[in-house]
């Protein structure tokens, strides 16, 4: 929605209107403002909450999906050897290693389609709840399980910030888990926050020759300070790959999950007798949502900054 892509679409923006979209909201303060002082109704679809109502609208799911999906694509694309062990009369060849870093839907798909084409699987989370869910998919986990680890996770599922002493541990069992991989994915976000750095240089440089990098994270700074937006680089030997954007790489999919999880986000809002939108301020999603209105900011996590 910027000027720089060809159109300013904020331009033609107009106040009484409602814009339902992926705004960015925790993050692009400066747009917030904008859709504000325009009188703008405007709704952040990627703050839905996370709860069993809303599961059908979220956004950020669906297209997560997706993404885990092609990011291991891409690794294999990028990689020089197969994915799945092959007996041949010349002989056998070894399966790759593959190693998935953040276990939320992205990690999840990313995990079952490494699997799919027959990597050896591990992957690692710092939130408690996902060890079952690697396992179930016939993953590895990996991670340092004290008792931070078992109290790591908000109640709208995402991942707590860890302490430093925490993170050291867990980057000290990574580093040496890393070493020995093909194919690392990372997917590790904080809502409103720089992605965390999960693949430090010194990693990269520990990485067999020929190995592949795909973060995709690299869109909020990246889990690795050398993955490049849009990008693939190749550094001490490892390709790492800053793909732009996943979903988008799968249009028609991607196309087709987000109208219908935009469909049922606003369905609830449209007034069954008059057809006219109707917004209720007590629903939980709208609270969770609705970012501008009225030409004030009205978020609750944007309204007091």
């Amino acid at each position: 929605m910027s000027a720089a892509e060809g159109l300013d679409e904020i331009a033609l923006l107009r106040s009484g209107q409602t814009l339902m979209s992926p705004l960015g909201a925790l993050t692009n303060k400066e747009l917030v403002q904008v859709l504000a002082s325009k009188g703008v109704t405007s709704f952040a679809l990627e703050l839905i909450p996370r709860i069993t109502r809303a599961q059908s609208m979220d956004i950020l799911s669906s297209q997560a999906n997706l993404a885990g999906y092609k990011a291991v694509l891409l690794a294999a694309n990028n990689f020089g050897r197969i994915f799945p062990q092959m007996m041949t009369p010349g002989g056998t060849l070894a399966p790759a290693r593959a190693f998935i870093m953040g276990v939320g839907v992205a990690g999840l798909q990313a995990i079952a389609t490494a699997r799919r084409l027959g990597a050896i699987v591990t992957a690692t989370d710092v939130r408690p709840a996902t060890k079952e869910q690697v396992q179930s998919l016939g993953a590895k986990f990996v991670a340092v399980e004290d008792e931070e680890f078992k109290a790591a996770e908000t109640s709208g599922g995402y991942a707590k910030e860890m302490s430093a002493e925490y993170r050291a541990k867990q980057a000290a069992l990574v580093a040496e888990h890393i070493a020995k991989q093909d194919i690392v994915v990372t997917t590790a976000l904080i809502p409103g926050r720089k992605a965390p750095v999960l693949v430090t240089e010194d990693m990269v440089k520990t990485m067999k020759p020929g190995s592949v990098v795909v973060d995709m994270a690299v869109e909020q700074g990246g889990n690795c300070p050398l993955s490049e937006f849009g990008r693939i680089v190749e550094k001490y030997g490892v390709k790492i790959v800053g793909p732009a954007n996943l979903p988008g790489e799968l249009a028609t999919d991607s196309s087709a999950l987000f109208s219908r999880n935009l469909l049922n986000f606003i369905t609830p809002m449209v007034d069954k007798e008059t057809k006219a939108l109707k917004i209720n301020l007590d629903d939980e999603v709208v609270k969770g949502t609705l970012v501008t209105q009225g030409g004030q900011i009205v978020h609750p996590s944007l309204s007091q900054t």
